[in-house]
């Protein structure tokens, strides 16, 4: 691999690292869930349009099927007074009210078909909202805990270091308390006074045997000193 290779591939890693520490998945999540809730929101509106656009219809469609007997009374009228050109007239509208009729009818029945549909697509997007929703909450609990994990595993490795020092500095106690109480032992081991050496060197039985003479010749000394005062 050539050297502006290896420099691309750091690149594209240092990119890619600086991408997943800026997207949130549960930002992604949550702009997601809310695209789709707003779509949801739309198809109702649409589906609220087209049930009105079709209550207009229906309204239209009952006001021609009133007029049909009204214009066939017209006519009937126009014929008894011998006004046919009158008669010809109403007929012509009800002509014309029949045609409007048959036209509102198709167009009433493919709204129902548009209403149908739109209530369709409304319940099934409905599902899937619910369904996202769970996922959501899912995949952000899950991303939740797995961050925290990753933030105190990264606290424990930023410490390591730290505690090896401890685990050292309490290691290199242990063993000086250990030397101390050593050295206390010996000392203990040093108060009969038999452990410790005669002053000036030499034997310790020697030694012991001339103290011994030496308090006996003093006690000697010291009774013929309290018999000479008694004689005088």
């Amino acid at each position: 691999m050539g050297i502006w290779s290896r420099v691309r591939l750091l690149l594209n890693t240092e990119v890619s690292s600086a991408l997943d520490q800026a997207e949130d998945p549960r930002q992604v999540l949550d702009y997601a869930y809310s695209q789709q809730q707003q779509l949801l929101i739309t198809l109702r509106r649409g589906l609220v349009d087209v049930a009105t656009s079709k209550q207009q219809l229906e309204q239209q469609a009952r006001r021609l099927e009133t007029r049909i007997p009204q214009l066939d009374d017209q006519a009937r009228r126009a014929v008894d007074a011998g006004r046919d050109d009158l008669a010809r007239v109403a007929l012509e509208r009800k002509r014309l009210a029949l045609s409007e009729m048959e036209g509102l009818t198709k167009q009433i029945a493919e709204v129902e078909s548009d209403k149908q549909r739109l209530a369709n697509q409304e319940r099934t997007l409905q599902v899937r909202v619910e369904q996202f929703r769970t996922h959501r909450e899912v995949v952000s609990a899950r991303y939740s805990a797995a961050e925290a994990e990753v933030r105190l595993k990264e606290s424990l490795a930023g410490v390591s270091g730290e505690l090896a020092e401890l685990s050292m500095a309490v290691g290199r106690a242990e063993e000086k308390a250990d030397r101390l109480q050593a050295r206390a032992r010996a000392i203990d081991s040093l108060v009969d006074l038999g452990s410790f050496p005669p002053i000036g060197g030499g034997d310790f039985v020697e030694a012991e045997l001339l103290r011994v003479t030496v308090s006996r010749e003093i006690d000697d000394e010291l009774a013929k000193i309290k018999s000479e005062v008694a004689k005088s």
